[in-house]
């Protein structure tokens, strides 16, 4: 039901930062985790970050946490990534993601490229 649309991505200096952002459409927005995952070529699908509808958060690693910050801003339906320090690493299709509670990652956005250049 929940709709997906990211924006923010591109091309970056090692180092640099992006904010990416993941505009949600539909109704009861509030009621969903929303997330990010990320994907290369040749590499599974990673889950990079989540928020809960009550504001919990969750990152992959400890050195997602070290370097980026998700947050959403419930009265805009948007979600957010903000990415510091990118490194060449961090260059993948990232994907905005939505959920019910007690269901799966079901909902999904057409994804945004993020490259960073050494």
């Amino acid at each position: 039901q929940v709709q997906l649309v990211e924006s923010g991505g591109g091309l970056v200096q090692a180092g640099g930062s992006l904010r990416l952002s993941c505009a949600a459409s539909g109704r009861s927005f509030s009621s969903y985790a929303m997330g990010w995952f990320r994907q290369t070529p040749g590499k599974e699908r990673e889950f990079v970050a989540g928020i809960s509808w009550t504001g919990t958060i969750t990152y992959a690693s400890e050195s997602v946490k070290a370097r980026f910050t998700i947050s959403r801003d419930n009265a805009k339906n948007t979600v957010y990534l903000q990415m510091i320090s990118l490194k060449s690493e961090d260059t993948a299709v990232y994907y905005c993601v939505a959920r019910l509670p007690g269901y799966g990652w079901d909902y999904w956005g057409q994804g945004t490229q993020v490259t960073v250049s050494s």
